[in-house]
């Protein structure tokens, strides 16, 4: 649990200096979410709970924890043992809709870390396509219900 409390303290550090986050920042950031990767359960927490908290400027740093987190975790470990794309998948309707939280202006980064992760298979289509719907019109009621409908099947 001491790695977990090393996570938290420093993600919550990302609040000490004005986005953009540095690449220093987020080698760290990954590096110790590794060291925690046993308690897996705990830094997805962690981390869903900062996209949901944080100001708004902090949404797409956010994002950005989470595409490094599971970029390393499929890297060292590979696709079949990576415990950390599941685990963000189960409430990832939700935490999505707390990164369009964030500036307008900022809006496209997510679609760009979307589409990164279609192109790369991070997470599987029927995961993506439901949230680049949300991201073209988070009020239109097909991506509510796609919204709905990913949080259904995730469960």
């Amino acid at each position: 649990m001491e790695a977990v409390r090393g996570f938290n303290q420093e993600l919550s550090s990302l609040y000490e200096s004005k986005p953009p986050i540095s690449r220093a920042k987020m080698t760290m950031l990954t590096k110790m979410a590794m060291k925690a990767i046993k308690f897996y359960k705990h830094v997805v927490q962690s981390v869903e709970k900062f996209i949901l908290k944080c100001r708004p400027e902090y949404k797409v740093p956010g994002l950005y924890v989470v595409d490094a987190i599971v970029r390393q975790c499929r890297h060292q470990f590979g696709a079949d043992k990576d415990v950390f794309v599941p685990r963000f998948t189960k409430n990832i309707a939700t935490t999505f809709q707390n990164l369009f939280k964030c500036p307008p202006d900022q809006k496209n980064k997510i679609v760009r870390v979307l589409n990164l992760w279609q192109k790369n298979s991070v997470f599987s289509s029927e995961v993506i396509q439901p949230l680049l719907d949300l991201a073209g019109n988070p009020n239109s009621p097909h991506a509510l219900l796609a919204g709905m409908a990913l949080k259904y099947c995730s469960q």
